[in-house]
This record gives structure tokens, C-alpha cells and sequence, in this order.
């Protein structure tokens, strides 16, 4: 693939992605994700403006994680990320899968290169939407995450949860179990002193889990036979 411009183009390369897709005998991540890849190494070359616009358009055909992981391994694409683009490509998240793709390949990484500032996350947090807020939490999965280059930002983490710490929707509070687990491989101290700080605010399950990681290691470890 060469010489590509424009949104025609961008079109019609989305197309050819979802068409890849459906003929697929069994559609499932691994198959999925080695269409992606193909088209990743074939926009190596291209505009961070192309893929953009490939993205859209597959957002368009309902193809979410496709879109974010094309952005994700164009470097050219993700380092041009702003928080308008990132509000722009998270419209329309409404299942916990759709958020944690985008937050976890996008906003996440985003936010630790300091291409976002904390306020972006913040308001998300403080949204009427119950996937804007799960959104704000799992982005801080990336802070954490030594697979993501996290290095552990305990003030950054606990101030998103401070933030939903009283949130008992059941996404938001998964979200936050998550947030504070991964948390715990570089300051299990910060995470057990917030448990007791909020342990009147927090939802059963963010203690029990978090709780659990603390002390075996296990998010839930299985319970010995008698």
C-alpha cells in the first residue's frame, strides 16, 4: 500500500479491513488481531492524518479495538494524540470491553507519555456516564503496568479513586479494584493505607479483592478443600 491520501482512501482501506474480517472461518481475537497486524505493517509508511481516518471509519463499522490498536502501533498516530482525539475516538463506549480497549491502549498509554494532562482524566471521572468513569480508572492501569512501561504513580492512581471511591456501579467499582490491584506491585503500603482510609465508602468487592492481593497475592484466591 502506497501513495494513500484523503478520506477516500481511508475508506476504502476500513472497508477492506472489515471484509478481511467477515470472511474469517472463525472470528476470534487471535484471527482478528493478525488482520490488524497486516494492515498495521502495510500503514507503516503512511500519514498519522490516514489513520486516523481509518480508525473513524472503523469505529463507524463497530470494529473498537481494531481501530485502537491501529493507532497504537502507528507511532506516528498515537504520539499525535490529544485529548480531543481521545474524547473524539472513546464516543459511544457503552460496555466494559469498549472502555477498557480504549483505556487501556489508548487513554492509559497517552496519559503516561504526558500526552494528556490529569485534568482530561479527572473530568472523565466526575462524568454522568458510567463508561467515561470506568474510563478514568482503568487509564490508570497504565501507570502501573511494567507492560505498558508503568513505573508506579501511587499519587495519580489514588487521586482517580479518591475520586469514585463512594462510586458503587458495579463497572466503576471492578474499575477500581483493578486500579488499586495493580497498584499494589509498587506501593502495597499506599493501597492498604487508602482501604482503611475509605473502608466506609468503598464497595464490598473493591475490598474484598483488593484485600485478597494484598495479602496472598491472588485477586480471589480459591478456598481450600475440606
Amino acid at each position: 500500500m502506497s501513495q494513500l491520501s484523503g478520506p477516500r482512501d481511508a475508506k476504502g482501506v476500513a472497508e477492506a479491513i472489515v471484509a478481511e474480517i467477515q470472511t474469517l472461518p472463525v472470528q476470534n481475537t487471535p484471527s482478528v488481531r493478525a488482520i490488524r497486524r497486516k494492515y498495521s505493517a502495510m500503514l507503516a509508511g503512511e500519514s498519522p492524518e490516514l489513520v486516523l481516518d481509518v480508525t473513524r471509519e472503523l469505529l463507524a463499522h463497530e470494529h473498537r479495538w481494531v481501530a485502537y490498536e491501529l493507532i497504537r502501533y502507528h507511532p506516528g498516530a498515537f504520539g499525535s494524540l490529544g485529548a480531543k482525539d481521545l474524547e473524539d475516538l472513546g464516543q459511544g463506549m457503552d460496555s466494559w470491553w469498549a472502555v477498557d480497549s480504549f483505556a487501556r491502549t489508548l487513554a492509559g498509554p497517552a496519559w503516561l507519555n504526558g500526552q494528556v494532562p490529569d485534568g482530561l482524566i479527572h473530568r472523565w471521572a466526575r462524568s454522568k456516564d458510567r463508561w467515561w468513569r470506568r474510563a478514568a480508572l482503568v487509564s490508570t492501569v497504565a501507570l502501573n503496568m511494567r507492560s505498558h512501561g508503568g513505573k508506579g504513580d501511587a499519587p495519580r492512581t489514588l487521586r482517580a479513586c479518591r475520586m469514585l471511591v463512594a462510586d458503587h456501579d458495579d463497572m466503576v467499582a471492578k474499575a477500581m479494584s483493578w486500579a488499586l490491584r495493580e497498584l499494589i506491585a509498587h506501593d502495597p503500603g499506599a493501597v492498604a493505607r487508602f482501604l482503611v482510609e475509605h473502608d466506609d465508602a468503598l464497595a464490598a468487592r473493591v475490598k474484598r479483592e483488593v484485600c485478597h492481593k494484598l495479602t496472598t497475592g491472588l485477586k480471589n484466591p480459591r478456598r481450600k478443600k475440606p
